[in-house]
């Protein structure tokens, strides 16, 4: 019995110590896979290969996104040709800050009730034009009656941009009972469809609208940005997802930084930029722009970290008349979260932005 005693008090001790070194691992384990300080996590970053989207191409171009989130950090990117693609991938979790269109982030904010995603940051305004074919002989609005046209994406930003000027001026589309005809086209079959005659005319973004005049002609009849105050309204917003942004807002402030920083290189270098992205756009999609199109398309885009708020809501109200937005008017006050972007800006000594 004292054997078996003196057995038991040596290996008391010994399981002391294996415990202890298995807490420890565990312990350093768990702090591993947290990401708590930035360390084994991944930024899963989404955007189109799209001039619109010129942020985000420049920024991965360039680096500035990985080097701001630091060497313990991992930024996998993705590219969607479509907002409400990549709006779903925010939800599923499989992006958790993503380039996308204002209409999208509404439709994604409004279906999951608030609780997806927050706006942090603005990326683009302008770029998207009424092109139509110089023999529609369409010269004004009351030309368009009984013509077919077309949009990215039914319920996307342009689609419901051409829904809402027609309602402007007095006509109404083939579903509302009236004679002007939408077809819903990505963009590179419109820019086919356009050759071909079997359409009339496309609200689009650039660099398709660039496109549609230097390889066929087109003319434009509205650029979009004069229907706005000061020629301004929002063509690509930053989103995150709500559950990233109140886990990891050290993160989304290193990336912000990265966004702004990226946002005054453009403005600042734009013919570094411009090579940037069409070497961007070659890689993503195997074809670069043409360079009459390139520099015709940039001029038609600003590229700004200020999501203009009032341009946004406006268009949230245009959707909501045209039914895209379900039977009550939503409750928008929420959707932007502005307080990191602002701290950075005031870090640089810049003006911050509004969110109201």
């Amino acid at each position: 019995m004292r054997t078996l005693a003196r057995r038991r008090s040596r290996a008391f001790p010994l399981f002391i110590l294996l415990a202890l070194i298995v807490l420890l691992l565990t312990a350093c384990g768990g702090n591993a896979s947290s990401g708590s300080n930035g360390s084994s996590t991944t930024v899963h970053l989404g955007y189109f290969p799209n001039l619109t989207h010129a942020v985000a191409l420049v920024g991965v171009a360039r680096g500035t996104f990985q080097q701001a989130l630091g060497p313990n950090v991992k930024l996998d990117t993705k590219t969607f040709n479509a907002g409400p693609a990549e709006i779903e991938a925010l939800f599923a979790g499989d992006i958790d800050i993503g380039y996308v269109g204002p209409n999208p982030a509404i439709n994604g904010y409004v279906k999951s009730k608030g609780a997806a995603l927050r706006i942090i940051a603005g990326a683009s305004s302008g770029g998207a034009l009424f092109i139509v074919r110089p023999g529609a002989n369409i010269h004004s609005a009351k030309d368009l009656n009984g013509k077919k046209l077309a949009t990215p994406q039914l319920g996307g930003t342009q689609d419901v941009s051409l829904r809402h000027y027609l309602q402007q001026n007095g006509l109404k589309t083939a579903d509302k009972g009236g004679t002007v005809q939408i077809i819903p086209t990505d963009n590179a079959n419109i820019l086919t469809a356009f050759k071909q005659g079997s359409i009339d005319g496309a609200w689009v973004p650039e660099p398709w609208a660039t496109r549609l005049i230097v390889e066929d002609k087109g003319q434009v009849l509205v650029d979009e940005r004069t229907l706005w105050p000061n020629n301004a309204f929002t063509t690509t917003v930053v989103v995150a997802s709500k559950k990233f942004l109140d886990q990891h807002p050290d993160l989304v402030e290193k990336f912000l930084q990265a966004h702004v920083e990226t946002v005054q290189y453009i403005n600042s270098n734009s013919d570094q930029a411009k090579t940037q992205v069409n070497a961007q756009l070659k890689a993503l999609t195997g074809k670069p722009l043409a360079t009459p199109v390139i520099d015709g398309a940039l001029k038609n885009l600003d590229i700004t970290y200020d999501p203009l708020a009032q341009s946004l809501f406006k268009a949230a109200d245009s959707a909501y008349e045209l039914g895209f937005l379900g039977s009550s008017k939503p409750d928008l006050s929420s959707i932007f979260d502005l307080t990191i972007l602002n701290k950075v800006l005031k870090a640089k000594n810049l003006s911050p932005v509004a969110g109201s």
